[in-house]
């Protein structure tokens, strides 16, 4: 058996190798390293497989969530809701603006935030919402759309984990996360189900006045050269990063589709155990992985542990040479950088009691039948022994 990797992006480069190592040259050659014509390809190509009016690359997932943020005109002191459970950059932009970040719970079938917690914690001075698509499955954007309207909210989606995948409205259309808010955003981290070699981002909206100020603000707030028309940044994806992932972006279904595979095979594994909680897709209710949509692509494949030790667990994999994750470990409320008195513990019942249990096994498209086979009766040994 080969070695099992938590991402392996050398075996995806393999199949790819020959357009990518071309590509690359050809930028280099060409020396047009930045904005260059393969950044507006891109742009274009993302743009038509988002179904999205505008697609703004930049340097990196971060940036395009505080770029999202600028280009809203929030101020100081507005408040922003997300949620607990994400990584820290969803939170850390907020903060970094000045805006007040108001965290609030999960729900625990889905991970993503909770409805009811964004109704309850909505303020004369709330601003924004930042539903997190997170571990690749999408949020309950029908509801968060309707709490938008109905208080004048902007929705930002944090679009960092869950590229590819499609929400299933209520009256059943069909819409790529990350075009259903007023603005989202995107990573491109090499590890990402659409990753490049190195970092970069991406802005996505509908909205052409806003598409046209992020476009400044991306570029030092220069829509002409040494004209400065708005508080800008520095943030542009390089020309070599584009051409990757024009290079990945036609087989990004086919990754997402072997990606929910190999869950399917995972779940299937699994099936039984009450110690072992399986992910879900969004739409069936929470009964198992969605078999007639795309609404979850698995950036991650996350359990949870019931009544067993998880983090016994994660030495026991480790042992066994199986790498794994805990996402997340800390809960945001409780970090020293955003630790607030405003915050009850009371109000994050789930997150505090999922920080606890998850666990994500490796998730990309070369895992093998050998490699799951081996991880999931790792883990049912480890479970049955407890």
């Amino acid at each position: 058996m080969k070695k099992i990797q938590m991402v392996d992006l050398k075996g995806q480069y393999e199949h790819i190798k020959d357009r990518v190592n071309a590509s690359v040259l050809d930028v280099i050659e060409s020396t047009a390293f930045i904005n260059g014509p393969e950044v507006h390809q891109f742009q274009k190509e993302l743009e038509e497989y988002l179904d999205v009016k505008h697609v703004i690359p930049c340097a990196n997932g971060t940036d395009a969530l505080q770029i999202a943020m600028m280009g809203l005109g929030l101020k100081p002191g507005d408040e922003v809701i997300t949620a607990d459970f994400t990584f820290a950059a969803t939170v850390e932009v907020i903060a970094l603006l000045g805006l007040t970040p108001v965290l609030v719970d999960v729900d625990p079938v889905t991970f993503n935030i909770d409805v009811e917690a964004i109704r309850n914690a909505i303020t004369p001075k709330t601003k924004a919402i930042v539903p997190v698509h997170l571990f690749g499955l999408a949020a309950d954007m029908d509801s968060i759309m309707e709490i938008a309207t109905a208080h004048d909210l902007y929705v930002i989606e944090d679009n960092a984990q869950g590229i590819g995948a499609t929400y299933t409205s209520k009256a059943g259309s069909k819409k790529k996360v990350g075009g259903i808010g007023h603005v989202a955003s995107t990573s491109f981290f090499p590890s990402k189900n659409l990753g490049c070699y190195g970092d970069g981002g991406a802005i996505f909206t509908n909205d052409d006045a806003l598409a046209h100020t992020i476009r400044g603000i991306v570029n030092h707030g220069m829509y002409i050269r040494y004209h400065h028309d708005v508080v800008g940044v520095n943030s542009r994806l390089d020309s070599i990063q584009a051409t990757v992932l024009r290079a990945k972006l036609p087989y990004l279904d086919s990754y997402n589709a072997a990606r929910r595979n190999t869950a399917r095979k995972y779940t299937k594994a699994f099936a039984g155990n009450p110690r072992i909680i399986t992910p879900t897709g969004f739409c069936d209710a929470g009964n198992s992985i969605c078999e007639v949509c795309d609404c979850h692509v698995f950036h991650q494949y996350t359990l949870r542990i019931i009544d067993a030790d998880r983090d016994a667990l994660v030495q026991h994999l480790n042992d066994h040479d199986i790498p794994c994750g805990v996402y997340y470990p800390i809960p945001l409320h409780l970090q020293k950088a955003y630790a607030d008195e405003r915050y009850n513990e009371a109000d994050f019942t789930v997150t505090n009691q999922l920080v606890r249990e998850v666990i994500s096994l490796p998730m990309h498209t070369e895992l093998d039948d050998e490699q799951i086979d081996f991880i999931t009766s790792t883990v049912k040994n480890f479970i049955d022994q407890q």
